[in-house]
């Protein structure tokens, strides 16, 4: 069975989207909704707002000013990587805690345009400066390195919504692209699982909002392959909250089988909910 053609995600459109109902959202929040504690761990609604605006300034610097800042040393393996963006994000998040609100919704506002601007200069099918790590690739092109940095706004702006329980990005136009780019990390996820070529494993995100996605054991990897008349051997079905939580961390594989629908060989189903598209 031939693997499907990879055709890029086309997300450079929404940043400029995101953007603008990340600033509303910020502008309606009370002093209280800025300090309550969030999914992602330690960091509470100003940390995750500190942390988007890392991300422009730090977008910015590197890729159109050829600024690096911070270099990484004794990088040996993929959890030195985690470690060395751990320490810097926290560096960052402690550092701007003397900054208000209003100085951060500012910031991500004048950021956050020139950021967007500067993405759309990209060719999207040269190398891109960085390699999405968490998909398995060494060297990504522009495209996918765009839709993964569309999938960090994404994610960070969804965790402070359901924070404060202000909802509005579970909507096809702006989840699919999203949970789209997050199933790059599906194939990776399946590296190291030794079973029968051919062997075809489904996951579904449910809902209009969602799709589906099927993956495929070749004698030395496993790709994407389009649906057909094979019977996958496991499929599994899990909502869209959950699958952003899920596949950030932000759940447990443990937590999310009692919510996923398994149907076939449910151990080789399960390998899925332990799917990481984000650098942790």
């Amino acid at each position: 069975m031939a693997s499907p053609e990879i055709v890029p995600i086309k997300t450079v459109h929404l940043f400029s989207i995101l953007d603008d109902l990340l600033i509303e959202l910020l502008n309606s929040l009370t002093d209280e909704e800025w300090n309550i504690q969030t999914v992602a761990r330690k960091w509470t609604v100003k940390d995750i707002a500190s942390h988007l605006l890392d991300g422009n300034l730090r977008g910015l610097s590197i890729l159109r000013d050829g600024h690096f800042g911070e270099k990484p040393e004794n990088i040996n393996s993929y959890n030195d990587l985690v470690t060395f963006l751990n320490q810097l994000n926290m560096n960052w998040t402690n550092a701007t805690k003397r900054l208000s609100p209003v100085v951060l919704t500012q910031l991500l506002e004048t950021t956050g345009k020139q950021y967007s601007e500067h993405l759309l200069t990209l060719n999207p099918f040269e190398n891109a400066v960085f390699s999405v790590a968490w998909a398995g690739e060494e060297t990504s092109l522009n495209w996918f390195h765009i839709a993964r940095e569309y999938t960090e706004k994404f994610l960070h702006q969804q965790q402070i919504r359901d924070a404060v329980g202000k909802q509005a990005l579970l909507i096809k136009p702006l989840f699919h692209p999203f949970i789209s780019t997050f199933m790059y990390a599906l194939p990776h996820t399946y590296k190291n699982v030794a079973t029968e070529i051919g062997t075809i494993v489904t996951l579904i995100v449910n809902t209009e909002i969602g799709g589906q996605w099927n993956i495929i054991k070749q004698e030395n990897e496993w790709t994407f392959t389009e649906s057909s008349s094979t019977e996958p051997s496991a499929i599994i079905k899990i909502d869209p909250y959950d699958a952003w939580l899920l596949f950030s961390k932000g759940m447990t594989p443990e937590q999310a089988k009692e919510k996923a629908e398994i149907t076939g060989d449910k151990k080789l189903a399960e390998i899925a909910l332990n799917t990481v598209a984000v650098m942790a």
